[in-house]
């Protein structure tokens, strides 16, 4: 047997095919296609877990992905166990290890439940008061003992055995829900001809069709028609389905994120099946049929296992086959209740009461009902419930009456009406309208290109849904470029149009402040604590939320918020529109992080980005760092040498004779257009229109407050197109920077930007004899000093390849920089590697790079430079126009705070034993032997041993730095401390000669 609350005849599943499973360590039978929830039901099984705060009893609410109790532990093995499962989603299979959470030692003796006794001083926002003395206790006692509390579920302790799949798609049309209105609209665009993706989290198609038995749809009952329409969806070769999916994530452009599961309700996955796959799918329209979420009753008590959402009895009894108590009691606001009633009661459950708080619901409800032979309470109450592990019992009064009785129940079905799920909509920053009249948020002002139809718009008659959904489905593929007319047309009809419905606390819930009557049950936030809000002075309904944690973490207020809201504006004094609607983020319902990291863990979890020639610097013995993701040469020792002794003869050999370094990791971005000098003009401090063809110029970006954000030599390759170089670390901000101004800020110029980091393979060759290594390999390109002096450019080619050849250099030597496609550098590399150590020449890496270009006095941004820098303070007032009237930063620059004295500005330091190193970062004063704390003047930034120079080389940042050229300061460490002189920051060849040779 699958349960004895199985009703035989009843529901949609197939008896012969059962599944065993385990909860809590017996052994269950389900059948296939039940979800947890459905199977525990099934046999009787109410109490499901512990509440987060109180550790109250708890049992099924929902029957969908709404659920804030029923979360789970599921396990194959101990290789694959998810803790946090929504029960009323997850399906059924055949060995699965079911685990209640949050409680020890038992679920039904959870000695955690004890907070429930104290819960008088677990109120709303008692953690902001009750832990700030005294402060010793912080570390000691109360964040152990409140991370041990924190959370729910274990986190697994074994690595994940499964892998998880990515697909990125396109489409004309993407429908984002399969109930009435999503299939009726995917199938009007999908009949156009337009490419339509249909995503649904459900196993089979049909949203609230699977409870709603008196839905008639182009003349079916509503489930058998949902059933035959995704077939002939299925059929078409322009539509793709997406079952056990859901659509977490609305983000700019139609962009969204998709979360598909795939093998989580199979008994045996394939080895080489992901178990879920993440879908980036960019649609040119979205239509969202997202439906409505039934609200809960707020009353004392209502939390108790065996009380849940009336829609959620109609689930578990229409499709699943399952009564969810033998004597069921029914309260409301709303019609909807009504017809789980009706139903049960055909199939033979016994409904004690109808218990509803309006005076005067449908006289065709309380009709049908007498002919049932069912008792309706109009105009009462449920005022508290009694059950320890299940409800047992319910006290009903007449409204504003002072008698009560009590009516013994082993479940209670709760409806306060349907609250659209504007979710994704909101998510897309679309902006919501308040509906008065349905006490309701609906879609207003669209953001993108978007619609939404169905209930979630509104629409609740069948007939005006499947039209609105019609023409919804063929505009949008006609807006997506489709060019055929849908030629569709059905119609459909409900057994009775509901009405009804409240928002807020109904009778039972009381002013008292001991009454404890839930709001959000993830959070244990009950009404009481809502007010309580509003009394401690939180009158922003987004610090209510927060005082509260009402509607937070995965529930997003699908069940909690518009109760809440209600209770804030009533306690406020304010109408609900004006209290305002909290922020409902992405995802909507949680997401595996295996689902977002995806390939992305292991070796792969940081990705690593290697040159052209990373194969070849191998070979020679480099030494590599990580550099952001890439992997960059950082020495080449010899047989026998050290770093410092390889670093060391690097250095002479590069000012002596000629190095050869890999200089791909630079940043490149390609600026083209007829505007792309205006462009660079507003993005750089230094001007670019009068940069003629052919030369080079040393370019400062700063942000808009004024500090150095990134540095580069910028290339005119002809008078439309720029060669921009970066930082190697900032060349995606430089990107992302320069889009960000020229789609907000300067949309009116003619520029398009390129990244072409990748696209070039750069080799540097250093020294006095560039030249001579260089020069057999040009072809189209005069190289002598007077045609090609130092800061050209010019394209030709490079042992046949084509090139870009820069004279630049970052060590103050003869340099040039040689541009070729990234698949011949290696080539090219070891033809300039071969004739460099024909001349005496060697392979360097970036720490004799960083060496030679602090002998020169050249920054690094990032090294030499904190955020808080600006041109002037990094020595660089020059590479600021004085002529341009503007540019990002320009205001930033003229701010009181940055032009005033007393800012720490970059100068070379000098140590006074020239064999001591500074260390960097290390703290810099004017006296050693003040008291602590001490007046810091500013930190080492660099500071290295210079072979060339036989001593040590440093800068730093210091208070009045360029005033204080020639004074003695101080570096105190832990075992001694460091005298060094401030000096400029050109430590060799002050003269600047080499660089033109």
């Amino acid at each position: 047997m699958s349960g004895a609350y199985r009703i035989a005849g009843v529901g949609r599943l197939t008896p012969a095919r059962t599944a065993r499973f385990t909860f809590d360590g017996k052994i269950y039978t389900a059948l296939e296609g039940d979800t947890v929830a459905a199977a525990l039901l099934a046999n009787g099984v109410h109490l499901i877990g512990r509440s987060f705060k109180y550790h109250r009893p708890r049992g099924f609410l929902s029957a969908g992905p709404e659920e804030p109790n029923a979360l789970i532990d599921v396990s194959r093995d101990a290789g694959r166990r998810q803790p946090n499962v929504r029960a009323t989603v997850q399906e059924v299979f055949d060995g699965a290890i079911i685990r209640s959470q949050n409680r020890f030692p038992t679920l039904s003796f959870d000695v955690g439940a004890i907070n429930d006794l104290f819960s008088p001083f677990f109120a709303a926002g008692f953690y902001y008061k009750t832990f700030m003395w005294p402060k010793s206790f912080w570390h000691k006692i109360y964040e152990p003992v409140i991370r041990r509390a924190a959370g729910l579920g274990v986190v697994p302790d074994e690595a994940d055995a499964d892998h998880y799949a990515t697909r990125y798609a396109h489409c004309d049309v993407l429908v984002a829900g399969g109930g009435a209105a999503g299939l009726t609209a995917a199938l009007a665009a999908a009949r156009t001809g337009a490419n339509v993706i249909l995503a649904d989290e459900q196993p089979e198609a049909g949203g609230a069709l699977h409870f709603d038995k008196g839905a008639i749809i182009d003349g079916m009952e509503g489930y058998d028609w949902a059933q035959a329409t995704i077939a002939k969806l299925r059929a078409m070769p322009n539509v793709r389905i997406l079952p056990r999916t859901t659509v977490f994530g609305y983000y700019n452009h139609n962009f969204l994120g998709l979360a598909e599961r795939l093998s989580d309700h199979l008994v045996l996955p394939e080895k080489a099946q992901p178990r879920e796959r993440l879908w980036q799918v960019r649609a040119k329209q979205v239509v969202l049929a997202t439906g409505s979420i039934e609200r809960h009753m707020v009353f004392a008590n209502n939390d108790r296992p065996g009380i849940m959402l009336a829609s959620a009895g109609r689930t578990y009894l229409n499709h699943y086959g399952v009564a969810v108590g033998h004597k069921v009691g029914v309260y409301t606001a709303h019609d909807s209740a009504y017809e789980t009633a009706f139903d049960l009661k055909k199939a033979g459950v016994e409904i004690a009461a109808i218990v509803d708080c309006r005076d005067n619901p449908a006289e065709s409800l309380l009709a049908e009902a007498r002919s049932l032979g069912i008792t309706v309470l109009t105009g009462h109450s449920v005022f508290n419930t009694s059950g320890r592990l299940r409800v047992s019992s319910i006290t009903v009064g007449r409204n504003g009456g002072a008698s009560k009785r009590k009516i013994s129940v082993d479940a209670l079905l709760v409806s306060a009406g349907w609250t659209p799920s504007v979710h994704l909509f909101s998510q897309s920053r679309g902006k919501l309208r308040f509906d008065a009249q349905n006490d309701r948020f609906l879609p207003d002002i669209h953001a993108q290109d978007c619609i939404s139809v169905g209930t979630c718009n509104g629409t609740d008659d069948l007939e005006a849904l499947i039209a609105e959904a019609l023409a919804a489905g063929e505009n949008a593929a006609k807006a997506a470029g489709a060019a055929e007319d849908a030629d569709v047309y059905f119609t459909g009809s409900n057994s009775r149009n509901w009405t009804g419905g409240m928002i807020g606390a109904a009778e039972g819930a009381g002013e008292d402040s001991g009454v404890k009557a839930f709001i959000d049950f993830q959070h244990d936030v009950c009404a009481k604590d809502i007010r309580l809000a509003v009394r401690e002075g939180m009158h922003s309904i987004e610090h209510i939320k927060r005082f509260t944690t009402n509607g937070m973490a995965s529930d997003q207020g699908k069940l909690s918020n518009m109760h809440g809201l209600a209770i804030a504006a009533e306690a406020l004094g304010r109408d609900l529109p004006k209290v305002g609607l909290t922020t409902f983020r992405a995802p909507y319902t949680p997401v595996t992080f295996g689902t977002l990291v995806n390939h992305s863990r292991g070796h792969l979890f940081d990705p690593t980005r290697k040159t052209p020639m990373h194969a070849l610097e191998e070979a020679a013995g480099a030494v590599f760092e990580d550099v952001g993701n890439w992997k960059r040469a950082w020495f080449f020792p010899r047989a026998g040498e050290n770093m410092h002794e390889a670093v060391n003869r690097e250095c002479k050999t590069a000012r002596d004779k000629v190095g050869v370094f890999d200089a791909s990791t630079l940043g490149k971005i390609e600026v083209v257009g007829p505007d792309a000098a205006k462009f660079l003009n507003l993005m750089y401090t230094n001007a670019w229109d009068t940069l003629k063809p052919g030369k080079c110029r040393y370019g400062i970006m700063t942000r808009e407050d004024g500090f150095v954000y990134d540095d580069g030599v910028v290339g005119r390759i002809a008078e439309d197109r720029f060669h921009v170089t970066t930082t190697t670390g900032g060349a995606p901000r430089v990107l992302h920077h320069m889009e960000d101004y020229l789609q907000t800020e300067f949309p009116h110029l003619n520029v398009w930007l390129t990244s072409t980091t990748e696209q070039w393979a750069v080799i540097a060759v250093q020294g006095p004899k560039a030249r001579e290594v260089i020069e057999p390999f040009v072809e189209g390109i005069d190289i002598s000093n007077e045609a090609f002096p130092h800061m050209s450019v010019a394209e030709g080619k490079f042992c046949g390849v084509p090139t870009r050849l820069f004279r630049v250099s970052f060590t103050g030597e003869l340099g040039f920089e040689i541009n070729v496609p990234a698949d011949f550098g290696p080539a090219v590399w070891q033809a300039v590697r071969k004739r460099a150590e024909a001349v005496g020449g060697c392979l360097y890496g970036t720490e004799t790079m960083h060496i030679l270009r602090a002998e020169k006095g050249y920054i690094i941004v990032g090294q030499d430079t904190d955020g808080t820098v600006t041109p002037d303070d990094a020595g660089l007032s020059w590479a600021v126009s004085k002529k341009k009237t503007d540019f990002v930063g320009i205001r930033g620059l003229k701010r009181p705070d940055l032009v005033r004295s007393g800012r720490k500005q970059l100068v070379g330091l000098l140590s006074k034993e020239p064999t001591i190193v500074p260390e960097e970062g290390g703290q810099i004063v004017a006296d050693p032997n003040q008291p602590k704390p001490m007046t810091m003047l500013g930190h080492v930034t660099s500071a290295y041993w210079s072979e060339n120079l036989g001593r040590s080389i440093a800068f730093g940042l210091v208070v009045d730095g360029h005033k204080r050229v020639g004074e003695t300061l101080y570096i105190p460490l832990v075992d001694r401390t460091i005298a060094v002189e401030v000096t400029d920051m050109v430590f060799f060849d002050k003269e600047g000669g080499r660089i033109h040779g």
